[in-house]
């Protein structure tokens, strides 16, 4: 073969080496900061398409009536949902049964022994009251990350017992600590996981445990010339730049979502998103260490990791590839219930004689007559999300 045909064909396979690590245009781009600092979002429409179609918010029950008894004076074991009427219980019942159910399980035996609905003996029914706990905390306590937006179990569930996006302690291959020294995880593209979260860079592969469970500082440079008990090593900044890589990955942004690249650190030339970002790391850390992790010893085996922890939370979870998750689109509007516990109704003192005479708790209990499920016509018609650039300009 000639030696021009051979460096042509050579020449055609590094092309197609090249347009697999990369992304072909078109290419389109949204400024979100002051001209001339270079603050723009990138965005693929082809991408974006793709991504849109797995952020659509779930079907959403019509509105329950919230006069007559409440579900913890009819059902047995009512915890966390013993502020609701009936009808906003059974409501939401329904809809965590469709956001959470398997897709062979649709039904409330999932979680619930269909004999005794009481009965607390699935692992699933423990979870679910955490879960609802944990819910009702972030959307009364987290504003600052969440804001009006609100969560409830599909943000996370998306139709699936276990989210698609949940990460364990990384054990990693063995190769992290072999001849050449500790190097922090880096350069390590497949763990005992599988492949990495940290889009293959060289980075340490697991940013989750140092700052979405403990609370290292998350620091690239030191702020003195001189060391004083802050020290801020390289090494310490690739973690923190793998967690920043973390972040991009889940939000579908570049860096200047919320930095100014000429001022990194400098929080007044930042913009609002970083701040909504700080809360959002301390939201996650908070989470896996008040309502994740105690649920170690509630999990099968088969649900626990490799080193037998259990199933936390990063951004991923929620976002799903957006900056916000649905694109900013609330679910949690339509559902009150899942916002913080309503006042109780004040109990007359003729009342007070029948204290205790039911068992109250969380989830869900056995009715002496099931409520009816609403039709499924019923149910309220669910707007496709914007996934325009302009939308994105402006919801960003």
């Amino acid at each position: 073969m000639k030696t021009s045909v051979k460096l042509l064909l050579a020449g055609i396979a590094s092309l197609g080496f090249l347009a697999g690590c990369g992304e072909r245009p078109p290419v389109e781009t949204v400024q979100v900061g002051y001209r001339g600092t270079g603050m723009e979002q990138v965005y693929n429409p082809r991408l974006l398409q793709q991504v849109a179609a797995k952020n659509q918010i779930g079907n959403i029950q019509p509105a329950a009536d919230t006069s007559g008894p409440l579900a913890k004076d009819i059902y047995q074991n009512v915890q966390v949902l013993s502020d609701l009427s009936i009808g906003e219980f059974t409501r939401v019942m329904l809809s965590m049964t469709e956001w959470v159910a398997p897709a062979d399980q649709k039904n409330c035996t999932y979680c619930h022994n269909g004999a005794n609905y009481a009965d607390e003996s699935k692992y699933q029914y423990k979870v679910a009251r955490s879960m609802l706990k944990m819910t009702r905390d972030i959307n009364s306590n987290y504003q600052a990350h969440v804001k009006n937006t609100g969560v409830t179990c599909h943000t996370c569930h998306r139709g699936q017992p276990v989210p698609s996006y949940v990460w364990f302690t990384d054990p990693g291959t063995g190769r992290e600590k072999a001849s050449i020294g500790a190097n922090a995880g880096q350069n390590t593209p497949v763990t005992a996981l599988g492949t990495t979260t940290i889009a293959h860079s060289s980075l340490p592969f697991d940013p989750y445990s140092p700052f979405l469970l403990g609370d290292q500082p998350i620091r690239v440079e030191t702020t003195t010339a001189l060391p004083s008990g802050n020290r801020s090593s390289i090494k310490q900044a690739e973690w923190t730049y793998s967690l920043m890589v973390h972040m991009s990955k889940s939000l579908g942004v570049n860096c200047t979502y919320c930095h100014n690249t000429r001022a990194w650190g400098e929080w007044s030339e930042s913009r609002p998103q970083r701040t909504v970002a700080w809360h959002g790391i301390r939201m996650a850390r908070q989470l896996n260490n008040q309502y994740l992790v105690p649920l170690t010893n509630t999990f099968p085996d088969h649900r626990l990791g490799p080193t037998g922890d259990v199933a936390k939370i990063n951004c991923q979870t929620c976002h799903q590839g957006v900056y916000k998750p649905y694109f900013g689109q609330s679910m949690a509007k339509d559902y009150p219930e899942l916002q913080r516990a309503k006042p109780m109704p004040e109990v007359a003192p003729a009342a007070e004689a029948t204290e205790g005479a039911a068992a109250a708790t969380d989830a869900e209990a056995q009715p002496a007559a099931t409520p009816a499920a609403p039709a499924a016509k019923s149910a309220k018609a669910v707007k496709p999300v914007r996934t325009t650039l302009a939308a994105l300009n402006v919801a960003g």
